[in-house]
């Protein structure tokens, strides 16, 4: 297996052929990129790739604190 940043994969690929290997639309890949969105795409010993994202836990923004 080999784990690859989705910024490099897009680059080494092109971003369409990239897009229809993880089965999204490019536009969405290029979003995904821009936005920096921290994914990593897998390719497996059978030839195919699954992308998986690295966000922090929990993932939703803690409410800021006001002051009394």
């Amino acid at each position: 297996m080999k784990r690859t940043h989705i910024k490099q994969f897009a680059a080494e690929l092109g971003q369409s052929e990239a897009a229809v290997l993880l089965g999204m639309t490019q536009g969405a890949l290029s979003k995904a990129i821009r936005v920096g969105r921290d994914v990593y795409v897998t390719k497996h010993a059978d030839g195919s790739y699954t992308a998986e994202e690295v966000r922090p836990f929990p993932c939703q923004a803690q409410p800021k604190k006001t002051a009394a």
